[in-house]
């Protein structure tokens, strides 16, 4: 099924992201750039970043009341949010609807996989107290966390998932197998890596990556990269 997958993304399929927030102009930099923008000039993922705001019925474009039950802090409205993912839901179908929250699944690297192979996804990112919970049970199939810490907002963890997820698109990266020896993949942190020059005031660059010997080099990062993994993350090895 993943090769399926993947050769049908080589076929054809380019990824939508549309991302919902009620402050717009936070991600507008971040998709501008690097390699998420040569991304989207490449066909290879159309991100459309949606204020929630813009479906109020509010006349001052309000989404957020106070939370029922008392308590502090203020809880964006269902009625907004509804709007917006019906509006986009009524032109494709997607794939999972995606809300970023501190008490979500912890974001790993094969979930990332997983959601590469999609088509359609919407991120939802909450702010104030969080979304009514009608949201999450309504209209969200997958729900997750950057890290045991709270933001401000949701924006930055969409932009992190959203990286996380572009930069594994077939023809994103001008090697495509970049990608497959990142950490994380196959449960083991990356090995050190080196560049010019070789020798730099008497700290010299190991001599097998000088050989030219290409298993040998492999089987080298390999031992490095469990070697690493054992002293830093054991956890992973398990």
């Amino acid at each position: 099924m993943y090769i399926w997958t993947r050769i049908q993304q080589l076929i054809h399929l380019t990824m939508r992201i549309d991302i919902l927030t009620c402050v717009p102009n936070l991600l507008e930099s971040f998709f501008a750039h690097s390699i998420l923008k040569r991304a989207q000039q490449g066909g290879f993922v159309e991100v459309n970043v949606h204020d929630i705001r813009d479906y109020s019925t509010n006349k001052h474009r309000t989404i957020d009341d106070y939370a029922f039950g008392g308590g502090a802090g203020m809880v964006m409205q269902i009625e907004p949010i509804a709007r917006c993912i019906q509006a986009l839901q009524a032109d494709r179908n997607y794939d999972e609807i995606i809300y970023l929250t501190p008490d979500g699944e912890l974001l790993q690297q094969r979930a990332v996989n997983q959601l590469s192979l999609k088509g359609n996804l919407i991120l939802l990112c909450g702010h104030y107290k969080g979304v009514d919970q009608r949201v999450r049970d309504l209209f969200v199939t997958k729900e997750i966390s950057i890290g045991d810490y709270v933001l401000s907002g949701g924006e930055l963890a969409a932009a992190v998932l959203a990286d996380a997820i572009i930069r594994l698109l077939p023809g994103v990266l001008n090697d495509e197998t970049s990608a497959l020896t990142d950490s994380f993949q196959d449960n083991l942190l990356a090995p050190p890596v080196y560049t010019r020059p070789a020798d730099y005031e008497g700290s010299k660059v190991p001599d097998i990556l000088m050989s030219g010997h290409e298993a040998k080099i492999e089987e080298w990062r390999y031992e490095q990269a469990v070697k690493r993994t054992r002293e830093r993350r054991p956890d992973l090895l398990k």
